[in-house]
């Protein structure tokens, strides 16, 4: 279809105390006596089915001020008719309800708007490479009054920050953009010449400055690593809740959700610019204020939240190449109509998820004793749960949209996560390959191959090609590992690969429910303690079973998740104090347990085991050989100055 035409679209938060969005679609020059028009079903990056049609409130379609005709033919797909391809534009208007606060979706109220395009816009049958053009107009009244736009949307007249006239290449692009209205902080910096921006919605007394010393160094590591940063803009559209972690990556963006504790907070006194004199600002122009990288001496190590929320911008970023653009053929030969499998996602979230950490020590943000920390939380994750054991890292990335996006009680007995699994999985090709070609190859060479064959290149990666270009690259036979990693659910021997870099692991049992692992100085004896084998609800002072874990004592018992302990041995039970009564009563045979099932009190008696070696630690071997020391350094060497050197 013609260039000269392109499909324009409005939105409009037309209803913000209603939460709905006015979206309006004019098809310019009708080719055909019928037009099919459809929403997304799902979202790219985000693995399940979410019928964004069931949203829209109202959908008319008109020509020339006339009413047309229109036809649901399933539950995302409609057929218009009854137009006269030559008598000018159709017109297509509807309401979309958007209460949904995620990255995933579109949320609107008196504070601020946000949307993804697959929750908005309509896609023409037949239209889907013709370029398009969507115009963001203000909520009406006062509420709008302060509200900017951020996107990374290219600009069509619209000013900076600004409602206006934006364009997009296709219907990809269009969708490929999230959008924030509203008022908020921004912080800019820039990698490799190329402006960076992040976002901040929400209320929060973050040190920004902090961030602007930080990001820079991770998202120019991850350029290194892939020796070009193929973008001319990038943003990160942060929204911060009091309880919330998601990210959702784009081509030339990241939507991000956080808690707003998790930013850094500032240093008392706190210590400003001399042009960031807040006192002497309004809280608008506070607030529309962009804060600038300025020279600061390099912080302490980042808290534990801090370094949550660096890991997923970290996470995010990287997407810009692993996915968004280095991406499954099947994706790229399938729509968002229905569900698209694959057994990749081991490949593109799990060397992701490897990715994120090691960044953040490669850049310097954290030192080599924190990620070792992240390292040894990650492998508790996966331990800890038995569904391991029953479903491969392949299997789990091709069932997704059925299985891990939908997770019920029993999903830690029956599924692994390819995030989790998949991050090892990386961890481990990335140790085989440095150990199998002494240290001349690595994870990073195949990345970059990968990025040259098929991301600079557009073209989808078969389902069994990442594992050939990691065997072409590194030049060893890795078919034994590949059938054992993806394709079996044995454990990976990450022990033997982690001391060629002169780290020491060990399993042991868990001291607490508290106690995820780390990394330790020396390995302590560690005293074993009674265990039943159940998690309880997060987030309740009553002993509520969450899940009770596959061929344990309380499964052996007759208990469920679900089930409210209020009596251990007659003693009334809470979660603050389950476990200490369970040790309490351990020792000398089954314990007495009493607990409501719905509204029905039963008993049971459960016989305490011994904890299982579940919970990881690792340590800095520094007196392992001085080749496996130089080796472990290599690794966690940054690629910038790997790239800088040669």
């Amino acid at each position: 279809m013609s260039e000269s035409n392109p499909l324009l679209y409005r939105v409009v938060p037309a209803r913000p105390d209603a939460h709905c969005f006015e979206v309006m679609l004019e098809i310019p020059v009708p080719e055909t006596e019928t037009l099919q028009v459809s929403m997304p079903a799902w979202i790219p990056g985000s693995y399940m089915i979410r019928d964004f049609a069931r949203n829209l409130l109202s959908l008319m379609a008109r020509q020339g001020g006339r009413p047309v005709a229109l036809e649901k033919l399933d539950k995302q797909t409609w057929r218009i008719s009854g137009f006269s391809p030559q008598a000018g534009p159709v017109q297509l208007s509807y309401e979309v309800y958007a209460w949904e606060l995620t990255v995933r979706s579109a949320h609107l109220d008196r504070n601020h708007g946000y949307y993804n395009g697959t929750s908005l816009f309509l896609c023409v049958a037949g239209a889907e490479e013709r370029p398009c053009q969507v115009e963001i107009l203000p909520p009406p009244g006062a509420i709008g009054a302060h509200w900017q736009v951020a996107t990374s949307l290219a600009r069509d007249g619209a000013p900076a920050w600004g409602f206006g006239r934006y364009r997009a290449d296709d219907y990809a692009d269009l969708i490929d953009h999230p959008v924030e209205m509203g008022v908020f902080d921004r912080i800019a910096f820039k990698v490799e010449g190329v402006p960076h921006w992040m976002t901040i919605s929400g209320r929060h007394r973050a040190d920004l400055r902090r961030l602007t010393l930080d990001l820079p160094r991770i998202c120019a590591e991850h350029a290194a690593l892939f020796g070009e940063l193929p973008i001319d803009r990038y943003l990160f559209l942060t929204q911060l809740v009091g309880d919330g972690y998601g990210g959702l990556e784009h081509r030339f963006s990241t939507s991000l959700l956080a808690n707003r504790d998790d930013l850094p907070a500032p240093a008392w006194p706190m210590a400003m610019e001399p042009d960031m004199n807040m006192e002497a600002k309004t809280d608008r122009e506070a607030t529309a204020m962009e804060r600038e990288a300025t020279p600061m001496q390099a912080p302490s190590q980042p808290s534990e939240g801090y370094r949550r929320f660096l890991g997923l911008c970290s996470h995010e970023y990287f997407h810009l190449w692993n996915v968004k653009r280095i991406r499954p053929r099947a994706f790229a030969e399938q729509g968002l109509e229905r569900e698209v499998h694959t057994r990749l996602l081991w490949a593109f979230e799990g060397i992701t998820s490897y990715y994120d950490d090691l960044a953040l020590v490669r850049s310097g943000v954290i030192d080599a004793k924190a990620y070792l920390t992240l390292l040894a939380e990650l492998i508790t994750r996966v331990q800890r749960n038995p569904g391991r054991l029953r479903q491969s890292v392949a299997e789990s990335s091709f069932d997704a949209w059925t299985r891990f996006y939908k997770q019920d009680e029993n999903a830690p007995n029956a599924i692994v996560s390819y995030y989790a699994k998949g991050a090892l999985t990386a961890l481990a090709l990335d140790l085989t390959i440095r150990n199998g070609t002494e240290h001349r190859k690595s994870l990073d060479d195949v990345m970059r191959a990968l990025w040259q064959g098929y991301g600079r290149t557009g073209v989808g990666i078969g389902e069994r090609e990442v594992e050939q270009v990691a065997a072409e690259v590194s030049g060893l036979d890795l078919t034994g590992f590949f059938d054992q990693a993806l394709d079996s659910t044995d454990d990976l021997e990450l022990v033997p690969l982690l001391r060629t870099v002169a780290i020491e692991m060990r399993l042991r049992p868990s001291t607490s429910a508290k106690d995820n692992g780390g990394c330790v100085e020396r390995f302590e004896p560690t005293p074993s303690r009674p265990d039943i084998g159940v998690r309880l609800q997060p987030d309740s002072a009553e002993a509520r079973l969450g899940v009770v874990l596959d061929g344990r004592p309380a499964q052996r018992a007759g208990l469920s998740a679900g089930d409210l302990i209020i009596a251990v041995d007659g003693l009334r039970a809470n979660a603050a104090n389950l476990d200490a009564l369970i040790s309490r009563a351990a020792g000398v045979g089954p314990i007495r347990m009493h607990a409501f099932r719905r509204d029905e009190l039963f008993e049971t008696e459960v016989l305490p085991e011994p904890a299982p070696a579940d919970t990881c630690e690792l340590r800095l071997d520094e007196e392992a050989a001085d080749a496996d020391r130089a080796r472990r350094e290599a690794w966690l060497a940054s690629s910038v100055k790997s790239v800088n050197q040669a």
